[in-house]
């Protein structure tokens, strides 16, 4: 039975404000905030750096992302210049590296990662006040597992869940396809079940499940080659249909849309030197739009996605450098409006239209020559 295409179209729309412009050499937030407010996006996911980044702008130095009282003063400002835009902020991310810590372990920083994790917890939410919005993303960790003692993970959520409960505020939790004990969204919906608080539910994306259950940049063909493709094709099948059957529409929180190029050459199977896996540096540079070169299973994870009953966020996430990786130079206004346009186009396929392969229909994205 296909999915009401009229019901989809009330579906709400959000941009994540560190997906528009190069990854790693992001643009001014103002420009960003206009380009996003012109295609008619009803939000933004607030990113953490383009808090740390603006508030370089507005406060004439780069402020420390431990000095809350400065980091609260850019966010209400954000808040402020979202306001004008008409653009809410759905959602605070990305909070990394939070559950699970093993006492005495060290972090990146050689801090002691348990005491810093829930010191970071009680400054972002200060932030959140400040930015107006009720909902915190958490990824799960890829802190190295000899750091973690996996027993504290679900007590630590609930604890967060607490914390963010005293404000009304709730926690979307999000598998990272290279976490080190989540990677997948059935790792990270027990998880949730196990928490047990009404205020924690899922950060689904497209990105993470297929590129983690389907894709693998390490290898030629871009896909898993740790089984057969046939069987592959049934086992992510068989994921997507156990989602839409065992997920309460009421737990997922957003849907995070991106797509994935397959990068030019395979990235080796070692972290890099700052510890970051394959599949992070892949999720760096490598997350256009869909209908934009890359070759993720996209239609098919919404789908299933929307097949639990989900009518909620749609947020685009992309990190878009280019088919190499490298950045591309493009115009914002036309970028979001194009993914606007990828918005209705994901629906209606969702839907079960179909489009002529002659016809974009305003999806596709250019660079400025």
């Amino acid at each position: 039975m296909s999915l009401d295409f009229d019901s989809l179209k009330k579906i709400p729309t959000s941009y994540a404000s560190c997906s528009l412009g190069s990854p790693s050499n992001p643009p001014p937030l103002l420009p960003r905030l206009d380009a996003i407010s012109s295609a008619g996006f009803a939000a933004i996911e607030l990113s953490f750096p383009d808090i740390l980044s603006y508030g370089a702008t507005l406060l004439g130095h780069d402020p420390s992302p431990k000095d809350y009282d400065e980091l609260t003063k850019v966010a209400a400002a954000i808040k402020s210049e979202c306001d004008k835009r008409n653009l809410g902020i759905m959602m605070l991310q990305p909070f990394s590296n939070f559950e699970g810590w093993k006492d005495g372990a060290l972090n990146a920083d050689g801090v002691e990662g348990r005491s810093d994790a829930f010191e970071r917890a009680r400054g972002w939410i200060r932030i959140m006040k400040a930015a107006g919005t009720d909902m915190l993303q958490v990824g799960s960790s890829d802190t190295p597992l000899e750091k973690l003692d996996l027993s504290r993970v679900v007590p630590d959520l609930q604890q967060l869940s607490d914390m963010l409960k005293e404000h009304g505020f709730k926690v979307a939790y999000e598998n990272w396809c290279w976490s080190t004990h989540a990677p997948d969204w059935k790792d990270v919906w027990r998880i949730v079940k196990d928490v047990d608080r009404d205020n924690i539910g899922l950060c689904l994306d497209t990105f993470q499940t297929a590129g983690g259950e389907w894709a693998d940049p390490t290898t030629e063909s871009g896909l898993r080659e740790d089984v057969s493709k046939i069987e592959l094709i049934e086992r992510f099948q068989q994921s997507l249909d156990d989602l839409k059957f065992t997920v309460p529409k009421e737990k997922i929180y957003l849907l995070q849309i991106s797509d994935a190029y397959m990068v030019p050459e395979p990235l080796s199977k070692e972290p890099d030197e700052s510890g970051l896996h394959p599949k992070g540096r892949w999720s760096h540079d490598f997350r256009p739009l869909p209908y934009n070169g890359g070759y993720l299973p996209v239609v098919d994870v919404a789908t299933a996605v929307l097949r639990t009953g989900f009518r909620g966020w749609f947020s685009y996430e992309v990190f878009d450098g280019g088919p190499d990786g490298k950045g591309r130079d493009v115009d914002l206004v036309e970028y979001a409006k194009a993914a606007k346009n990828v918005h209705m186009r994901l629906l209606s396929e969702c839907a079960g239209k179909k489009f002529p392969l002659t016809h974009d229909h305003g999806t596709r994205v250019t660079d400025r020559t």
